[in-house]
Formats: structure tokens, sequence, C-alpha cells
């Protein structure tokens, strides 16, 4: 039983950690979205995480003879190589021989849809945990 709750706060935890990762990458390329130029002088790219299952094993789950539990991780974080967006602007410093800029290739919309989505399953797992750690509270409630 104690191995079945901790299994399900680390699932949990992991999808917190995923969901706050692509919150945090949707808020940078939103903030870059009109950027021309990055750090190293090129237009921002717009960027994802990629999500794969995880195996987690923990002392507890070793001694009650279980292999581990699933959960979520980044596995890494990939640029999103399609072309930026050319936009006429002859007075911009940064516009080439023909006066066009090429913004980020960030739409927005996809973005705030990114946003959304990552915030309805950061809520899901901060529900399951709240859920556990009233279900640990009764279970100790009933052993007194």
């Amino acid at each position: 039983m104690a191995n079945d709750f901790f299994s399900a706060m680390n699932i949990s935890a992991s999808g917190l950690a995923a969901e706050r990762t692509r919150v945090n990458l949707a808020t940078s390329n939103l903030a870059n979205a009109e950027s021309t130029r990055g750090p190293d002088g090129k237009v921002y790219k717009r960027q994802d995480p990629v999500l794969e299952a995880a195996s987690f094993s923990n002392e507890m789950s070793g001694a009650l003879g279980s292999g581990g539990e699933l959960g979520v991780k980044v596995s890494r974080i990939v640029e999103d190589q399609s072309e930026g967006r050319r936009v006429y602007s002859p007075g911009h410093p940064d516009a080439d021989g023909d006066g066009f800029i090429t913004l980020p290739n960030v739409n927005p919309v996809h973005e705030v849809v990114n946003l959304m989505t990552a915030q309805r399953g950061y809520d899901a797992n901060a529900t399951a945990v709240e859920t556990l750690k009233t279900m640990a509270g009764r279970a100790l409630d009933i052993a007194k």
C-alpha cells in the first residue's frame, strides 16, 4: 500500500516537472515571437520538449520486490527547423537588401494552445497530489 502511494506521488511529480518545462518553453517562444536576432545573432527558433516514459525506482519499490514505476521525463529540447516568416520592413536594422526581415517561426496561437494544454496537465497532476495527500491523511486518522 505504501509503495502504491509513493509510486503515485512519483508519477504525479514527474508530470508536474514535465508540464512546467512545457510552460517555460511556450512562454519563451511567445516572448521571442517578434525577435529578429538572438544572442547568437541568428533568428530565434521555437523550442519544443520531447517527452518520454521513464522508469523510476526507489528504495521502497526495491524493498517490496517491485521493479519501479513509470512516469514521464523531458528527454531533450528540440528547435523547430521550419523557416521563419519574412516581413517587409525596409527601415528595420536587420532588413536584408530587399527590405525584408525574418521573424521567428513562432505561431502565437499555437503557443497559447500549448500553454493551455500544459496548464491543464499541470492542474491534473497537482489535483492527483492533493488527492493522495488527503488519502494519506485519512489513512493515518483511521490508524489512530
